[in-house]
């Protein structure tokens, strides 16, 4: 025994003699500070956003951001604080970290509905309706009373949940394969079959009803009776992959797909007008805002298309704002002075608010993952959040229609 500890003494002495001395905690990152859960104040480890003590001890070529991940390089108050979220920060004022789901003025939270298992893939509202629709991954769409905030149903639809809309009285669920529609007036029920994978994201304009699908097809189906299910009418192809966004505006249907390109249809024609390429990963999200188009990829940008003149079949990139993550979900609203807010939700767990055509910050929310979509109630100052923890948050834009309730 004394042999085997003379010789661990004496190899222990050879690292050290050669170098191998290991950090001083003041040199290394602290781990728990990279997942924002840190709550030690002094920390003997590392914050990189603090400033270095003793930094000519610092190994030759030593960085010590290199390690931290791209979505943690925030300033402290621009990240949420994980154990408020969790109701266990016991730092109070005091803690370095966000301890709010939101920073800003102008909009605040109404309410928050914890009932999905998994994450939420769609959000459907009619305006002027008092049920809410929210569809997840667990395979379940339930229904939301407007006034109380209670479910006041849950549907269990059998499978993967990939994107809902509602249209007048209509509610469409898009599944694999399938199609729910549901009268919400007659309470009569149908489904719509096809082969071509599950449903990302739907549109509609006038009597049609448009569907992105996983082999790269967009579905076009005409309501032809208020009372019968709507009919098949035609495939769009173009697309090489998924087609996971779309937008109708100026009498034009905008698709987006994990092919990184964003195709042009004609809404009377249904046929292909062009095709153009800006983005260097999947095109999540597709906005129309006046004359202008914008788009939202992984590839962590937001760019604004416009034509050289209305009507023009050709669009330009004519800004293009680069964002530190990958951006997720694109919709709009109108601050209480009426000016356009863009939503931007992006894969760091944040919404961001962008006022145009300035593109200038007013606000963010935090969640404790990724914010999959965005939907907006036309009608009145309310958006809706579905994050991927299954969590549907109810936001008011403040300063308009206080009556409104939830």
């Amino acid at each position: 025994m004394a042999v085997k500890i003379a010789e661990k003494n004496v190899l222990t002495e050879h690292k050290r003699n050669r170098g191998f001395r290991p950090l001083p905690s003041k040199m290394k990152v602290c781990s728990y500070w990279l997942k924002g859960r840190c709550n030690r104040n002094p920390c003997r480890f590392l914050h990189p956003e603090l400033p270095l003590q003793n930094s000519s001890h610092l190994p030759e070529g030593h960085v010590a951001c290199k390690t931290i991940r791209e979505k943690d390089c925030l300033k402290p108050r621009e990240r949420l604080c994980r154990h408020w979220a969790s109701g266990t920060c016991t730092k109070g004022d005091k803690c370095l970290f966000q301890h709010s789901w939101s920073r800003g003025q102008g909009f605040c939270l109404l309410a928050t509905l914890e009932k999905h298992e998994k994450g939420i893939a769609g959000i459907g509202y009619t305006s002027g309706s008092d049920k809410l629709y929210s569809g997840g991954k667990d395979g379940v769409v339930r229904i939301w009373d407007c006034h109380t905030g209670q479910c006041s149903n849950k549907v269990d639809v059998g499978s993967e949940v990939g994107s809902i809309i509602c249209k007048d009285q209509w509610v469409f669920i898009g599944l694999k394969n399938i199609i729910k529609a549901w009268n919400a007036q007659t309470a009569a029920a149908f489904d719509l079959k096809f082969a071509a994978g599950l449903i990302y994201c739907f549109s509609v304009k006038g009597d049609l009803l448009f569907a992105g699908c996983q082999n790269g097809h967009i579905l076009v189906w005409r309501d032809s009776s208020p009372s019968g299910p709507p009919q098949l009418i035609t495939s769009l192809e173009g697309h090489t992959s998924v087609v996971v966004s779309m937008v109708v505006g100026a009498n034009r249907l905008y698709t987006g797909s994990l092919d990184g390109t964003i195709r042009v249809w004609g809404i009377d024609t249904l046929g292909s007008i062009t095709a153009f390429k800006g983005h260097t990963d999947a095109v999540m999200s597709l906005l129309c805002w006046d004359e202008y188009l914008l788009s939202c990829s992984l590839d962590r940008t937001i760019k604004v298309w416009a034509g050289s003149s209305p009507g023009a079949r050709t669009l330009k990139v004519v800004y293009s704002r680069n964002e530190e993550n990958g951006v997720l979900a694109l919709n709009g609203v109108h601050d209480m002075e009426r000016n356009p807010i863009l939503l931007a939700s992006c894969n760091d767990d944040t919404v961001h608010m962008y006022e145009l055509p300035t593109f200038v910050e007013k606000g963010k929310i935090f969640s404790n993952s990724e914010v999959r979509v965005v939907q907006v109630a036309e009608s009145c100052p309310i958006f809706f959040t579905g994050d991927g923890s299954g969590i549907l948050k109810v936001w008011k834009v403040t300063g308009v229609l206080k009556e409104y309730v939830l």
